[in-house]
């Protein structure tokens, strides 16, 4: 079973998201909190996130997208889910490596 791989940092403040799509194996990526940002179109992460797409599963947590007023923009091919998925996710999964 493959590791799901959590980022939460903006990655306009922070290199977690770059890190993670660099090194992590491919398999899932789930991006909440601020790391939502990246998920959405029109960012700059836009074209990253969209080639990360046949390495990685890609989630954005709904309820972090709508707290921060994108939920509408999000990159065809990234998955919505809410805290059930987010629960789901992890039991599918053997473990859980979260990028700082």
């Amino acid at each position: 079973m493959p590791i799901l791989n959590i980022v939460n940092k903006s990655p306009l403040e922070r290199n977690a998201l770059a890190s993670c799509l660099r090194i992590a194996a491919p398999g899932a990526l789930l991006l909440i909190e601020d790391a939502v940002y990246a998920a959405t179109r029109g960012t700059s992460t836009e074209a990253e996130i969209t080639t990360a797409l046949s390495k990685f599963r890609i989630y954005a947590l709904l309820p972090d997208l709508q707290a921060r007023a994108v939920a509408d923009r999000v990159i065809d091919g990234v998955a919505t889910i809410d805290y059930e998925g987010f629960v789901d996710l992890v039991a599918e999964h053997s473990a859980c490596q979260s990028w700082l």
